[in-house]
């Protein structure tokens, strides 16, 4: 890609994609930039990759042809207001902070932006990442290639109506932190059972990394999959008969709902 990209902040998940992009081959490093309040962030990114560091947003934004705004979103209308003279017409905005909508940020521009609302999730660290992507109707179809083709250097990446960016927010963004909590109970268990914390984690973890692969590669139905370990009579229905009992699916759905609203409730 001869793209320039910037990221106007560089936090974990800016430093997590400049790292995918970079160890993927898709940008060469000398064609990223970055800025942030704290130099230290940029020292060590510029170390570790090879990118440049820009010493201030407005001279990020002239290098760039993709800005990535990758700061809390208390920050958009200063950022914006800082930047917004500086975009030249083929220059694309990338909105990554929850709660800003595509709407919202133009009207802070002012003018017509080529802009994109993405979520990306924690896993990107890892090169696992999920990131449900809204493009705006200024956008070309080499535009949104390049963007889809930056987010699959880091993981997989779905093209989604703005509409249900809170739904997917939830169940992509949000869900890790529910996988965590599983995987803690199951090691937990197995701790009470007598199997040390470290093979307790080591075991549990990969159980649910194959679980999810086996999703993801067989595209079967997770119930049929479910079905599939559960014999009749045996260890697994009667366990899964436990969590029906204690509201295990419920549980998880009212999480996404909660979620949700607390996006939601932040809008009105």
């Amino acid at each position: 890609m001869n793209r320039r990209i910037g990221f106007l902040g560089c936090g974990k998940m800016a430093k997590a994609m400049i790292g995918g992009m970079v160890e993927s081959k898709l940008i060469s490093p000398s064609k990223i930039y970055a800025s942030n309040r704290t130099i230290t962030k940029l020292v060590d990114v510029h170390e570790k990759y090879g990118i440049h560091i820009a010493e201030t947003n407005i001279e990020l934004v002239q290098h760039s042809d993709i800005v990535f705004l990758a700061v809390t979103p208390d920050q958009y209308p200063h950022v914006i207001e800082e930047i917004k003279d500086e975009l030249n017409t083929e220059t694309i905005v990338v909105l990554i902070a929850g709660g800003q909508s595509l709407t919202e940020n133009m009207e802070r521009f002012g003018y017509e932006v080529k802009m994109v609302k993405a979520m990306p999730n924690t896993p990107v660290l890892v090169r696992e990442g999920m990131s449900t992507i809204s493009f705006n109707s200024y956008l070309t179809e080499e535009d949104k290639r390049d963007i889809i083709a930056i987010f699959e250097s880091f993981g997989k990446a779905e093209v989604i109506d703005e509409r249900i960016m809170d739904t997917a927010s939830a169940v992509a963004g949000s869900s890790p932190a529910f996988v965590y909590m599983y995987i803690e109970a199951l090691a937990d268990a197995a701790v009470m059972y007598g199997m040390t914390r470290e093979k307790a984690y080591a075991v549990t973890a990969q159980a649910v990394l194959g679980a999810a692969k086996m999703v993801v590669e067989t595209g079967e139905h997770p119930g049929k999959l479910k079905d599939d370990v559960c014999s009749p009579g045996g260890t697994t229905i009667q366990s899964v008969g436990a969590l029906e009992e204690h509201g295990f699916r419920n549980a998880v759905m009212q999480a996404v709902h909660a979620n949700i609203s607390k996006l939601r409730e932040g809008k009105n």
